[in-house]
């Protein structure tokens, strides 16, 4: 069984920065396509970045581009979306979750991942 936990998470003011990080158990991540999704209160959970197997290829979402880098440190088989720039609207429970099917790129929607994380909540408020 797969498992990912994602941790990093905590309020923020306007314009900081926060780093998240999503750690596996009996898996090495750098084998998966691993995606970055974010749901707020009553709004879907929406893809915001994802790294394909093997960091071939890497995806974002228009409203993060520019703020937002998704990164891979094998040495420490995890997962890290680097965060800066945040916005109000950045406020959601952010999930990490690991893809067995996709190979050499990866997607920002969620039916291609089977295994995810608990959320690790994200506020940004003054």
């Amino acid at each position: 069984q797969l498992h990912v936990v994602e941790s990093g998470g905590g309020l923020v003011q306007p314009g900081g920065s926060l780093r998240l990080s999503c750690a596996a158990s009996g898996f090495t991540l750098n084998y998966y396509a691993i995606g970055w999704f974010r749901q707020a209160p009553g709004k879907e959970r929406e893809g915001v970045s994802c790294v394909s197997r093997g960091s071939d290829s890497t995806y974002y979402a228009d409203s993060v581009k520019g703020r937002f880098t998704i990164s891979r440190d094998n040495a420490k088989n995890t997962v890290t979306l680097q965060m800066n720039s945040l916005k109000p609207e950045d406020t959601a429970v952010y999930y990490c979750a690991a893809s067995t099917v996709l190979h050499g790129l990866c997607m920002l929607s969620r039916g291609p991942y089977d295994y995810w994380g608990q959320g690790t909540q994200v506020t940004v408020s003054s």
